[in-house]
């Protein structure tokens, strides 16, 4: 049931975010959609099948697991459930954060990783484009976390849907007036703060980690507010990948070995 939640919820959000990206574009892009969503898509489904096939169970089916055997943090104090709901969304966030970090400065981690960051285009099918060994990684590090923390089922099931759903929309090519971006990214990272991560230049391609709240970066002195040259005048993507050719999907799933 909850594949079924996270599917509905993900296509309303996606629909969403791609109608306002033709109603309300941020950047006009120089490689359309045409050439690169279909490669972008493929990529995703290929994960979902990948981790459907290769994993026993859900992450929500193994937090079930972890409360029938009172595993993690949360098992061994008494806290109502409202509380550890919103405190596991807090710690997942914190880790997601963390991870993000590691797989930008530990060499083999980035070789993965950036698969999604020689995207040249920015928009919301840039939020699904991760290598599939990526995914993988990532799927054992919540693991980890879950059972560590003791996250609740409901938890699980909510920060799935709010990492989806943010990462669809900090990755969006829309425009918002300055003054909304400058209250939302007081809380949230939005899609002008998460744009200046995916600049060619690697001082600002390394900041503005956070895929859900600001709060990290902020905190650990990661933030950028905006990129050197502009929003318009930007370079997205990598430098060494910018071939249109890389970005056809039998190219993404070679590039971290090339």
């Amino acid at each position: 049931m909850d594949a079924y939640i996270r599917l509905g919820i993900f296509a309303v959000v996606f629909i969403g975010m791609a109608a306002a990206e033709f109603l309300w574009p941020r950047r006009k892009q120089l490689l359309g959609r045409v050439k690169r969503w279909p490669n972008n898509i493929g990529i995703a489904v290929f994960n979902v099948i990948l981790v459907r096939f290769c994993l026993p169970i859900t992450l929500a089916g193994f937090a079930v697991v972890v409360s029938d055997n009172h595993w993690g943090i949360f098992s061994m104090i008494d806290v109502p459930i409202f509380a550890k709901v919103i405190l596991s969304l807090i710690f997942l966030d914190l880790i997601i954060y963390v991870q993000h970090v590691a797989f930008h400065h530990i060499s083999v981690l980035w070789r993965l990783h950036r698969v999604h960051h020689a995207d040249t285009e920015i928009d919301v099918t840039t939020a699904l484009r991760f290598h599939p060994t990526e995914i993988m990684v990532s799927m054992v590090i919540k693991f980890a976390a879950v059972a560590a923390i003791g996250v609740p089922t409901e938890a699980v099931l909510l920060f799935e849907i709010i990492l989806n759903a943010c990462a669809m929309f900090n990755h969006g090519n829309i425009r918002l007036p300055s003054g909304v971006d400058n209250i939302l990214r007081c809380v949230l990272v939005t899609p002008d703060m998460h744009r200046v991560h995916h600049s060619a230049i690697m001082r600002e391609t390394n900041s503005n980690y956070g895929f859900n709240i600001s709060l990290w970066d902020r905190l650990f002195r990661t933030y950028r507010a905006q990129p050197e040259l502009g929003h318009d005048g930007m370079m997205i993507g990598l430098r060494e990948f910018r071939e249109p050719d890389e970005a056809k999907i039998d190219r993404l799933l070679t590039q971290p070995f090339r």
